[in-house]
């Protein structure tokens, strides 16, 4: 997919996720047509992208090389499924998290596809073959999952059914490469991808450290913001690993291994989040404290401010 001249991209869902989406698309120069059951929502939707998109150009944050007003003029709406297909060479479905919703729609999809559209799933929890099996065009469909805000964190996970055509895997890469995002590709599907394999093993333990008293919230995530997150925005945890030992990875694991492996006999059972009340309570508490309810909104416009900065910074040593 080397040009996104002319090319059409369609968006199934118009909420949050289906927004980014747009936002990525048009930053690069595709036509977009975003598709939803309710006018209303997709009424909505065109006042958010409107109003996010302007108010990226007045920040100077705005990717791509196209004015705020540009960009708009190539995103289009529809409430009908077959004219969204028409021509896509790639549809990106942002539905809720429902297992049964996406079978339905991935079967009315299924129907209307020609040979040369990927249909790719935002999910962040089921795995392609869980709504793709049976279905005659199994093999253009996959997971292209964003992390949030999809706008200002490059990763995407693409995660192939086991049906899926390499074919259909390379093109979705090319397509994220032509965005400016940075995919990875699962060589087979696993339950959590590999974001949510490591981000719940991160907060499993958090979660164990908070909860038998030994670090409050506060300092728990200061060891990530002011600690290891400080070293993972630049390197991941193996070339971290590689770096700090004389003699590379290899060395660095005959040094520590045993360490690791007598540490990490002691986490014990992984924690129940929802039944364990009382520590939900108390990290509620503290979250809380350090963040109210009303100023979330505020916090998630500092952390894309300070994400859009730190991928300016990242670009200095690639």
């Amino acid at each position: 997919m080397s040009s996104s001249s002319g090319q059409k991209i369609g968006i199934v869902g118009s909420g949050l996720i289906g927004r980014a989406w747009a936002m990525l698309f048009v930053s690069a120069g595709y036509r977009v047509q975003m598709y939803d059951i309710l006018e209303s929502q997709l009424a909505t939707a065109q006042q958010e992208l409107q109003k996010e998109l302007h108010s990226l150009e007045e920040r100077g944050a705005l990717r791509g090389q196209l004015r705020a007003a540009e960009q708009l003029a190539l995103i289009g709406f529809t409430q009908r499924l077959e004219e969204l297909v028409v021509n896509a060479v790639h549809i990106q479905e942002c539905v809720p998290e429902q297992l049964e919703l996406k079978k339905s729609l991935y079967s009315q999809l299924d129907g209307l596809l020609g040979d040369d559209t990927v249909v790719a799933s935002s999910t962040s929890t089921f795995m392609p073959s869980l709504y793709s099996e049976g279905l005659s065009r199994r093999q253009q469909m996959l997971v292209a999952h964003p992390l949030n805000p999809p706008y200002f964190i490059p990763l995407v996970e693409i995660v192939p059914a086991p049906w899926t055509t390499a074919e259909a895997v390379e093109r979705t890469r090319l397509l994220m490469l032509s965005l400016g995002q940075r995919p990875v590709t699962l060589k087979r599907e696993i339950e959590g991808f590999a974001t949510n394999r490591i981000q719940y093993a991160i907060l499993n333990e958090v979660w164990r450290l908070v909860g038998s008293g030994i670090l409050s919230v506060a300092d728990v995530d200061r060891v990530l913001s002011q600690g290891l997150g400080l070293r993972y925005a630049l390197l991941g945890s193996l070339e971290t690993a590689h770096l700090n030992a004389p003699g590379g990875v290899a060395d660095y694991f005959q040094r520590f291994g045993g360490e690791i492996s007598a540490v990490s006999a002691t986490y014990g059972p992984t924690p129940n989040t929802r039944a364990e009340a009382g520590t939900l309570a108390e990290i509620a508490r503290q979250c809380e404290e350090l963040v109210p309810l009303e100023a979330l909104g505020q916090r998630r416009a500092t952390r894309d401010a300070f994400l859009t900065q730190l991928a300016k910074l990242k670009k200095q040593f690639e």
